[in-house]
């Protein structure tokens, strides 16, 4: 395993981006976003949980920064500069997520003196393709206890080149007809201690100590995919910091993954969806 935070309850850290998730077809959106999702998800699991990133000061970025103290995560570390928060255009189709051009916003940043401190006094910190921080992985590299870096479903190339920075790596290979072992042992190569492959409705496996294990996904109705995958991620890493058996947490982090499809967005928060706040695409949003 990763790390353990003894007798306490695990310290983990969201670095990077956000979003408010838009649902044009319901006129609503929900806060979201990779490393945010991650540290909502960490603190349900009983975490400590903060996030760092940037918010915007329009009403997209209330609804994120609502959400985020409402949820108890510690936002200390969030700036909000004047412009527009990230934002990201959801359809559905039979349940499963489908983007549409969303916009960064101000949500781009590079990491500070600060910040690295910060990063440094936690059990673990947590990131990912989303983030735009690539420049400053070796930064926090050396300055996190343990590093997780969520690759999605980034080309091999991209992998590659930055998971040697990281001892968690998360990848997600969705065709069913790829097995996910070897996909991990070749990327534990490239020095991860701990890597995770997630494959949607057909569950997850783990490489960790040198072992391959594999999990099937949960049970349940499925409304909405959207943040599945962070809550598997958030659900890992809190067991990874407590040094849960590896077999009981890949299951349990599965089946909290798949409970979350029961409901849209990736962790709830409803809000009416302004009108104008989608800024590409030419697409006209209703304000309700």
């Amino acid at each position: 395993m990763v790390s353990r935070s003894a007798g306490r309850a695990p310290s983990i850290l969201a670095v990077g981006d956000n979003v408010v998730d838009c649902y044009p077809d319901l006129g609503v959106m929900f806060p979201g976003g990779n490393a945010v999702n991650v540290a909502v998800h960490a603190r349900r699991n009983s975490a400590g949980a903060g996030y760092l990133g940037v918010l915007g000061d329009d009403a997209a970025g209330s609804v994120l920064r609502r959400a985020l103290e409402d949820e108890g995560v510690d936002t200390r570390l969030v700036r909000s500069p004047t412009g527009p928060n990230a934002y990201a255009v959801v359809r559905l189709v039979d349940g499963n997520r489908v983007f549409a051009p969303g916009d960064v916003g101000v949500s781009r940043f590079a990491v500070s003196p600060r910040d690295l401190e910060a990063i440094a006094s936690v059990d673990l910190v947590h990131t990912g393709e989303c983030s735009m921080v690539e420049d400053d992985l070796p930064r926090m590299a050396q300055a996190a206890r343990v590093l997780s870096f969520d690759f999605s479903e980034r080309p091999w190339d991209y992998v590659e080149a930055h998971a040697r920075y990281v001892d968690v790596a998360v990848l997600s290979v969705p065709d069913d007809g790829v097995d996910p072992g070897p996909v991990a042992r070749r990327v534990g190569e490239l020095g991860p201690r701990v890597v995770a492959v997630t494959q949607g409705a057909h569950g997850a496996c783990l490489l960790t100590d040198g072992e391959l294990i594999h999990a099937p996904a949960g049970t349940g109705e499925v409304v909405d995919t959207l943040g599945a995958g962070d809550a598997f991620i958030a659900r890992l890493l809190v067991g990874l910091v407590r040094a849960e058996p590896a077999r009981d947490l890949l299951r349990a982090a599965t089946h909290y993954a798949t409970a979350t499809c029961g409901q849209y967005g990736a962790f709830g928060h409803r809000a009416p969806l302004p009108a104008g706040l989608i800024r590409a695409g030419g697409e006209a949003v209703a304000a309700t």
